[in-house]
């Protein structure tokens, strides 16, 4: 995967916690991911097909998620829930929807969003598929980013 690919989910995820949710998020150095090295509590996952295949995952520890998504909705939210779901969700529609406008020339469509929820789970992705992920620190707590992508190029 062309690393370049990666900078319009990191533009995305950057912009949508400062404008949505009022939180400065830090990106750390975006690396490939190694299988069984990350596992999440909650998981926001799109996919994608067109011109380039894949999906990105806004991935969080429970208290994280608990914390963002109230932050987004402007209520405590202090349960695993649907509407814990559905604000992960929407972060990673927002996201992927925002990055495809920069990715205009793969000609993208997105899916809807599924979230996994789920103590210490892993997300393995399709083989052959490269998948960049990149560690983000905010006030709330640590997320991850990743991405994968397969192009023609």
């Amino acid at each position: 995967m062309n690393v370049a690919y990666i900078n319009p989910f990191i533009a995305a995820t950057i912009n949508l916690f400062k404008t949505m949710i009022d939180l400065e998020v830090k990106p750390g150095a975006p690396q490939v991911k190694t299988e069984g090295k990350y596992s999440y509590d909650v998981s926001g996952i799109i996919g994608f097909s067109g011109d380039a295949q894949g999906s990105i995952a806004i991935s969080f520890p429970k208290i994280v998620a608990l914390k963002v998504v109230s932050k987004l909705l402007g209520t405590e939210i202090k349960v695993v829930g649907p509407e814990m779901a559905d604000g992960i969700g929407e972060i990673a529609n927002i996201v992927a929807g925002n990055a495809k406008k920069d990715l205009a020339e793969f000609n993208l469509s997105i899916s809807l969003p599924n979230v996994v929820v789920g103590h210490d789970h892993s997300l393995i992705g399709q083989h052959g598929i490269p998948t960049l992920i990149v560690p983000f620190s905010s006030q709330l707590g640590a997320f991850s980013l990743e991405v994968r992508m397969k192009t023609g190029s």
